[in-house]
């Protein structure tokens, strides 16, 4: 048995079916885990943001390879379409994309096949759970009856878009499974939820009211925050930190064609460390015009942060979040403002940064050191982006 957890931030964020079983629980603290952890053999991995994106961008290449048409999801979960795919037999279709994942990424999959997304999802849970044969499992070849004996077997918390508060609002109600929720009256939980839930019994009941999303939509808000390897108690350190989030974010922001027209800022001490004292504030930097320049967005976030720090405090997070987002070129400008955002240089500095690697240039205020950086001295080699970690032979 090999028991795996992820530790990000210094908490558990993903967890093998083993180290769930030992009772890690989704955000424990590591500190607390470690007798577990000796005890049992759990190995415990840092993240790594590298690699991760690398092995997703290589696994969706693939997958694009086997449908026109591809929603990426997440991270790890992507929605193939499958219109005019009438004449393929599906599961061997499936079985295909699995075979080539795993010897072109090295990595496994699961796949669920159904009428809808919400029944997609469904099934592909179906597939990892094991209630398919060989990890993917197709709703089109059950039966009526082996489907509606399959959803009462499954929770109603299991279904896509019902988190854990609805999922009690529902069980109160006597809805506690995926065929209970099923065979309810839509309009009724339409005028008792929303229209959301409504759509959701429609789709399980194989009504398409979901479509793919082929491009993804821009992101309403852009948020970044880390935890300090150290504690930090000088401002300095916090100006570099806050000024290295914001210049990612400020990356990303352009990517998406937008701008941002308010930047909150927030630190804080460690809630763990009852025995210091502790520290929380956050403040909202209202733009004078609306702006995707890294200059002008760290000169906001360092503003703010000054107003909000207290000396005397081990600071132990730092974070931000760029926020009243809207698209480039169409916001309202201040017909006095002096100040204007440095495009060419934002072009020069994303253009060098893509040939050469994120950080290669960077705002002065970011710093160099970096001492404040989170430990990740358990982490993975960047087995895929890093010539210096690949693997040696002999």
């Amino acid at each position: 048995m090999c028991s795996k957890m992820g530790v990000i931030n210094g908490c558990a964020v993903a967890r093998s079916n083993e180290a769930k079983a030992l009772g890690v629980k989704m955000g424990d603290p590591w500190f607390k885990l470690k007798d577990l952890a000796r005890k049992h053999g759990i190995v415990a991995l840092s993240s790594n943001y590298a690699l991760y994106a690398d092995m997703s961008h290589r696994m969706m290449s693939v997958l694009s390879q086997y449908s026109p048409d591809q929603e990426i999801y997440s991270i790890d979960e992507c929605f193939l379409g499958l219109d005019g795919f009438a004449h393929y037999d599906l599961v061997a279709h499936a079985q295909a994309m699995r075979r080539q994942v795993r010897q072109w990424v090295g990595i496994p999959v699961c796949v669920g096949i159904a009428e809808t997304k919400t029944l997609a999802k469904l099934a592909n849970l179906c597939a990892k759970k094991g209630h398919a044969a060989d990890s993917v499992c197709d709703f089109g070849r059950l039966s009526v009856s082996e489907k509606s004996a399959l959803f009462a077997k499954i929770d109603v918390g299991e279904i896509w878009g019902i988190g854990r508060q609805l999922s009690k609002q529902l069980i109160a109600r006597g809805i506690d499974t995926v065929e209970a929720l099923r065979t309810a009256d839509a309009k009724v939980l339409r005028r008792e939820f929303s229209v959301t839930m409504e759509k959701i019994v429609a789709e399980l009941n194989g009504e398409s009211c979901i479509g793919l999303e082929e491009v993804a939509p821009a992101k309403q808000q852009i948020m970044s925050s880390r935890s300090f390897g150290t504690y930090i108690t000088d401002i300095e350190s916090l100006q570099e930190a806050v000024a290295s989030y914001i210049g990612i974010a400020a990356a990303k922001l352009r990517r998406q064609g937008s701008v941002a027209g308010m930047v909150q800022v927030f630190i804080r001490t460690s809630p763990f460390r009852t025995d210091l004292p502790q520290y929380s504030k956050a403040v909202n930097v209202p733009l004078p015009t609306p702006s995707d320049d890294t200059l002008l967005l760290t000169r906001a976030a360092l503003w703010g942060l000054r107003r909000i720090y207290r000396p005397g405090f081990e600071y132990q997070k730092a974070g931000f979040m760029l926020m009243n987002l809207s698209e480039a070129g169409k916001s309202q400008r201040d017909l006095f403002l002096t100040t204007k955002n440095n495009d060419a240089l934002m072009q020069v500095v994303d253009r060098i940064n893509s040939t050469w690697g994120r950080g290669c240039i960077r705002s002065a205020a970011e710093g160099t050191a970096k001492s404040w950086s989170m430990k990740r001295e358990r982490m993975s080699p960047r087995w895929t982006t890093r010539w210096d970690e690949l693997p040696r032979v002999g």
